[in-house]
Protein backbone atom coordinates (compact mmCIF):
# COMPACT_ATOMS: atom_id res chain seq x y z
CA UNK A 1 0.00 0.00 0.00
CA UNK A 2 1.30 3.45 -0.89
CA UNK A 3 0.65 6.15 1.63
CA UNK A 4 1.46 9.84 2.09
CA UNK A 5 0.84 12.23 4.94
CA UNK A 6 -0.71 15.44 3.66
CA UNK A 7 -1.07 18.74 5.45
CA UNK A 8 -4.53 19.56 6.70
CA UNK A 9 -6.49 22.18 4.77
CA UNK A 10 -5.74 25.74 5.77
CA UNK A 11 -8.64 27.47 7.45
CA UNK A 12 -8.21 30.73 5.59
CA UNK A 13 -8.22 29.13 2.14
CA UNK A 14 -4.81 30.54 1.20
CA UNK A 15 -3.31 28.55 -1.67
CA UNK A 16 -0.17 26.92 -0.25
CA UNK A 17 1.44 26.05 -3.58
CA UNK A 18 3.11 29.40 -4.12
CA UNK A 19 6.23 31.26 -3.09
CA UNK A 20 4.61 34.49 -1.96
CA UNK A 21 6.56 37.74 -2.10
CA UNK A 22 7.88 39.21 1.14
CA UNK A 23 5.92 42.47 0.88
CA UNK A 24 7.43 43.76 4.11
CA UNK A 25 10.90 43.93 2.57
CA UNK A 26 9.83 44.97 -0.95
CA UNK A 27 7.31 47.78 -0.45
CA UNK A 28 6.11 50.68 1.63
CA UNK A 29 2.39 50.87 2.33
CA UNK A 30 0.03 53.84 2.14
CA UNK A 31 -3.48 53.53 3.58
CA UNK A 32 -6.32 55.97 4.03
CA UNK A 33 -6.98 54.73 7.59
CA UNK A 34 -6.70 51.75 9.90
CA UNK A 35 -8.25 50.49 13.10
CA UNK A 36 -5.43 50.28 15.68
CA UNK A 37 -6.54 46.74 16.59
CA UNK A 38 -6.41 45.64 12.91
CA UNK A 39 -3.34 47.20 11.27
CA UNK A 40 -2.46 46.64 7.61
CA UNK A 41 0.39 44.32 8.57
CA UNK A 42 -2.23 41.81 9.72
CA UNK A 43 -3.43 41.42 6.13
CA UNK A 44 -0.05 41.53 4.39
CA UNK A 45 2.23 39.39 6.55
CA UNK A 46 2.00 35.62 6.97
CA UNK A 47 1.09 34.28 10.39
CA UNK A 48 -1.06 37.24 11.43
CA UNK A 49 -4.77 36.43 11.55
CA UNK A 50 -6.77 39.54 12.42
CA UNK A 51 -6.59 41.22 8.99
CA UNK A 52 -6.82 44.94 8.26
CA UNK A 53 -9.83 47.07 9.09
CA UNK A 54 -10.48 50.74 8.31
CA UNK A 55 -10.92 53.25 11.13
CA UNK A 56 -14.37 54.25 9.85
CA UNK A 57 -16.91 53.86 7.06
CA UNK A 58 -16.46 54.96 3.45
CA UNK A 59 -14.11 54.29 0.57
CA UNK A 60 -10.61 53.16 1.54
CA UNK A 61 -7.37 52.74 -0.38
CA UNK A 62 -4.42 50.46 0.24
CA UNK A 63 -1.37 51.26 -1.88
CA UNK A 64 1.83 49.19 -2.07
CA UNK A 65 4.82 51.26 -3.26
CA UNK A 66 7.57 48.91 -4.39
CA UNK A 67 11.15 50.03 -3.83
CA UNK A 68 12.16 48.22 -7.05
CA UNK A 69 9.79 47.36 -9.94
CA UNK A 70 8.26 43.90 -9.43
CA UNK A 71 6.96 41.37 -11.90
CA UNK A 72 3.67 39.96 -10.60
CA UNK A 73 2.16 36.65 -11.71
CA UNK A 74 -0.46 36.15 -9.05
CA UNK A 75 -2.60 38.28 -6.73
CA UNK A 76 -4.65 36.57 -4.03
CA UNK A 77 -7.25 38.50 -2.03
CA UNK A 78 -9.43 37.35 0.85
CA UNK A 79 -12.27 39.39 2.36
CA UNK A 80 -14.36 38.29 5.36
CA UNK A 81 -17.59 39.88 6.62
CA UNK A 82 -19.32 37.72 9.25
CA UNK A 83 -21.78 40.34 10.55
CA UNK A 84 -23.16 42.87 8.06
CA UNK A 85 -25.13 42.16 4.89
CA UNK A 86 -23.76 44.51 2.25
CA UNK A 87 -22.52 44.82 -1.34
CA UNK A 88 -18.85 45.71 -1.57
CA UNK A 89 -17.01 46.93 -4.65
CA UNK A 90 -13.27 46.90 -5.05
CA UNK A 91 -10.89 48.02 -7.78
CA UNK A 92 -7.42 46.58 -8.14
CA UNK A 93 -5.00 48.49 -10.37
CA UNK A 94 -1.29 48.86 -10.99
CA UNK A 95 1.20 51.44 -12.12
CA UNK A 96 4.45 50.95 -14.06
CA UNK A 97 5.57 54.56 -13.46
CA UNK A 98 5.36 55.25 -9.71
CA UNK A 99 1.70 56.29 -9.82
CA UNK A 100 1.79 58.67 -12.77
CA UNK A 101 -0.65 56.38 -14.61
CA UNK A 102 -2.66 53.32 -13.60
CA UNK A 103 -4.00 50.26 -15.40
CA UNK A 104 -7.05 48.48 -14.02
CA UNK A 105 -6.73 44.78 -13.31
CA UNK A 106 -10.25 44.11 -12.02
CA UNK A 107 -13.35 45.88 -10.72
CA UNK A 108 -15.68 43.58 -8.85
CA UNK A 109 -18.71 43.60 -6.57
CA UNK A 110 -19.54 40.99 -3.95
CA UNK A 111 -22.69 40.53 -1.88
CA UNK A 112 -21.82 39.60 1.69
CA UNK A 113 -24.46 37.74 3.64
CA UNK A 114 -23.53 36.44 7.12
CA UNK A 115 -25.82 33.43 6.69
CA UNK A 116 -24.59 32.21 3.31
CA UNK A 117 -21.68 34.24 1.88
CA UNK A 118 -19.49 35.71 4.58
CA UNK A 119 -16.17 35.47 2.74
CA UNK A 120 -14.77 36.10 -0.72
CA UNK A 121 -11.44 34.86 -2.05
CA UNK A 122 -10.12 35.83 -5.46
CA UNK A 123 -7.06 34.34 -7.13
CA UNK A 124 -5.90 36.40 -10.12
CA UNK A 125 -3.29 35.01 -12.51
CA UNK A 126 -1.62 38.02 -14.12
CA UNK A 127 1.42 38.94 -16.18
CA UNK A 128 2.41 42.37 -14.92
CA UNK A 129 6.00 43.40 -15.60
CA UNK A 130 7.63 46.25 -13.71
CA UNK A 131 4.93 47.03 -11.13
CA UNK A 132 5.94 50.07 -9.06
CA UNK A 133 2.55 50.62 -7.36
CA UNK A 134 -0.30 48.21 -6.64
CA UNK A 135 -3.50 49.85 -5.43
CA UNK A 136 -6.64 48.34 -3.92
CA UNK A 137 -9.63 50.66 -3.46
CA UNK A 138 -12.59 49.33 -1.47
CA UNK A 139 -16.10 50.76 -1.25
CA UNK A 140 -17.45 48.65 1.62
CA UNK A 141 -21.14 49.33 0.91
CA UNK A 142 -22.19 50.65 -2.51
CA UNK A 143 -25.54 51.73 -1.05
CA UNK A 144 -23.69 54.25 1.13
CA UNK A 145 -24.27 52.55 4.48
CA UNK A 146 -21.99 52.68 7.50
CA UNK A 147 -20.03 49.49 6.71
CA UNK A 148 -16.31 49.55 7.36
CA UNK A 149 -13.85 48.20 4.79
CA UNK A 150 -11.69 45.24 5.72
CA UNK A 151 -9.20 42.90 4.10
CA UNK A 152 -8.37 39.54 5.65
CA UNK A 153 -5.36 38.78 3.45
CA UNK A 154 -3.45 39.97 0.38
CA UNK A 155 -0.68 37.81 -1.08
CA UNK A 156 1.46 38.44 -4.17
CA UNK A 157 3.70 36.26 -6.29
Amino acid sequence: MRKRIIASAQQDGLPADQDWLNVESLAAVEITSEDAAHPIESALLPGLRSGWRAAGPGKQTIRLLFTQPQGLRRIWLNFVEPVTERTQEYVLRWSPDSGQSFREIVRQQWNFNPESASSESEDYRVDLPGVTVLELSIVPDISGGDAVASLAQLRLA
